[in-house]
């Protein structure tokens, strides 16, 4: 979770990314990445996360509250 702070933080505003490229920087799978960002959609009180499109593989999008 602090990782997405950070990211979002460091965008000045709306962060976008692929699972693939995010899960290199967590240690985790894409898929793993997915399935977390699917549980994290409306629970975080500070970030909207949104899967955004999907394209070769899903793109979130994660904006500070």
């Amino acid at each position: 979770m602090s990782h997405l702070r950070k990211k979002a933080a460091d965008a000045d505003g709306e962060l976008y990314f692929k699972s693939k490229f995010i899960a290199d920087d967590v240690d985790l799978s894409a898929k793993e990445i997915g399935a977390l960002m699917v549980q994290l959609e409306g629970a975080v009180p500070d970030l909207t996360i949104e899967r955004w499109s999907y394209t070769s593989a899903t793109t979130w999008r994660v904006e500070p509250r």
